[in-house]
């Protein structure tokens, strides 16, 4: 059955406004006008995310939806997947980000809008940890797609991570992955926007 439901997880610091989000968006509206697309500014706090985006797919139907995460949003789209047995496409996603970001704690900005400020607390460190599904078999079909030039974080980690996902690993790249417009037919292809 094709997906209706379409869930983007934007990565730690960015917002809806990045160029992946806004793309993804453009071309599910333009090429899948009936499909309901949502990306939520999520909140600092791991938990209180998890809790925004359980609480706004919870009328959705789990047989038709998927979700896509960037980054930190990869690791949350595993959480989400996990939860709805769906499929999730991981775009150079963090593999442990309660390690990763314990060196962002206190005062960040909205990459998006530098003026826009907050707060990444100790305790969210913990609240990632609770979130961390490794180990468990993945309950929907996954797609990685990672770049070697990824400059944030190790490619590596995200192969070894996702074992059972159908894997595209790109030479050179950025973290950014700035060449998603060439990826984007077969990702929504693979969430199974057809």
């Amino acid at each position: 059955m094709p997906a209706t439901h379409l869930l983007y997880l934007h990565g730690f610091r960015s917002s809806p406004q990045s160029a992946k989000a806004r793309l993804t968006a453009e071309r599910v509206a333009e090429r899948h006008p009936g499909a309901t697309f949502w990306c939520p500014q999520l909140p600092p706090s791991p938990r209180e995310a998890m809790a925004l985006v359980a609480d706004g797919i919870a009328p959705w139907p789990r047989s038709r939806m998927a979700v896509i995460g960037s980054s930190l949003g990869g690791f949350y789209a595993s959480w989400v997947a996990q939860q709805a047995h769906c499929p999730s496409v991981l775009l150079n996603p963090a593999v442990d980000p309660a390690r990763d970001l314990a060196r962002y704690i206190g005062e960040q900005t909205a990459w998006h809008n530098p003026e826009e400020r907050f707060f990444f607390r100790p305790e969210f460190i913990s609240e990632l940890q609770a979130l961390d599904v490794r180990g468990l078999p993945p309950s929907g079909p996954e797609l990685l797609i990672a770049t070697q030039g990824d400059e944030v974080l190790d490619w590596r980690e995200m192969v070894a991570r996702y074992p059972q996902a159908t894997q595209r690993v790109l030479p050179g790249g950025e973290h950014a992955l700035n060449d998603y417009p060439r990826h984007l037919d077969e990702v929504l292809r693979f969430c199974n926007l057809v």
